[in-house]
């Protein structure tokens, strides 16, 4: 007998929102993040050139090759060689940190849905915690744990602080589960 994606609503909701509050403690409350990200030295310097520049929000990259020829050529290997190598990101307009926390918690809860309906297929109602827990909460660290992973091997990013907040956002996902799942026994 599946268990139903509706009978799942409160896990995913609560799970949603206490990954938020997890988040939240993550990012402004807890030390490994705060070495993510560093300041130019010449960061007046290079905000006037970016101005001056008129460039518009997006991303880029430098050196920049708009095709697998234009990689090939030697002016574009002389610049990766010499460097600085790297990527920018522009914002269009100042973030709106209420828009974010709000696409925060909903991206919390999409992505629970998501793991409650593969564990709705598993898991029938009335089984024991340890086994919610288990497999909710190893869903959830694939789902989180290597959410970034790809950014860090394309991109530069530091990833093992994000690697760990998944791993903790998968077992605080798995807990929650395993306490509201339906007709569960210890």
């Amino acid at each position: 007998m599946l268990t139903s994606l509706t009978s799942l609503w409160l896990p995913i909701l609560i799970s949603g929102v206490a990954l938020f509050f997890a988040s939240f403690c993550a990012w402004m409350v807890l030390p490994h993040h705060k070495k993510d990200w560093i300041g130019l030295p010449n960061e007046d310097a290079v905000m006037q050139q970016l101005r001056k520049d008129n460039l518009t929000g997006g991303q880029y990259c430098f050196p920049y090759a708009p095709t697998p020829e234009a990689m090939k050529g030697e002016s574009y290997k002389a610049k990766m060689k010499s460097g600085p190598r790297g990527t920018l990101t522009l914002w269009a307009s100042p973030p709106n940190m209420g828009v974010n926390m709000a696409c925060t918690v909903l991206f919390f809860v999409i992505a629970n849905a998501v793991i409650a309906y593969l564990a709705g297929m598993v898991i029938p109602p009335g089984n024991d915690r340890w086994f919610v827990f288990r497999f909710v909460g190893t869903a959830g660290v694939l789902t989180y744990g290597t959410a970034n992973i790809l950014n860090g091997i394309w991109f530069g990013r530091r990833m093992v602080s994000d690697i760990v907040d998944g791993i903790a956002y998968g077992l605080i996902t798995g807990a929650i589960f395993a306490m509201l799942w339906p007709g569960a026994s210890v």
